[in-house]
């Protein structure tokens, strides 16, 4: 299954410039998503991070991760209408640097789940080489 982002902003609760998945490439829900970040010089973090040499924030491409396993998380039918709570992330490693110019290529596969509680691996890549890595810890609750 694919996504547009019309599709997405129908499960995920953000909105620009908080959105960061432009599209979901393949979601088998509740198991795995694939989704793209097209990063470019118009994102309103570079204004400050950094001036003369932009970087995206590792915290959003930890977000972006997350977003993309909350897409399939709650593209199950007894998720739809739930939200996804960002709940912690362990083993968090930053390889490279993105930045403006950069389609960050990421991947949740969804490990576990005890109760409302979930829990995910995810790796996001540009050019095929790893940027980020995380286990990710969610919360799905009710709004």
């Amino acid at each position: 299954m694919e996504l547009n982002i019309q599709e997405i902003m129908k499960i995920l609760p953000h909105r620009p410039p908080f959105l960061l998945v432009d599209r979901i490439t393949q979601c088998e829900p509740g198991q795995m998503a694939c989704g793209i970040k097209a990063v470019t010089m118009n994102e309103p973090f570079f204004t400050g991070h950094f001036p003369g040499n932009p970087i995206m924030p590792g915290v959003l491409i930890l977000e972006a991760m997350a977003q993309v396993g909350a897409v399939a998380a709650l593209s199950l039918p007894d998720n739809q209408g739930k939200l996804a709570i960002f709940g912690g992330a362990k083993q968090v490693r930053f390889r490279q640097p993105v930045v403006p110019g950069d389609t960050l290529e990421m991947t949740c596969e969804l490990v576990a789940q005890r109760g409302p509680v979930g829990f995910g691996k995810a790796v996001a890549k540009v050019g095929g080489k790893v940027a980020a890595q995380a286990e990710l810890t969610f919360v799905l609750q009710a709004p």
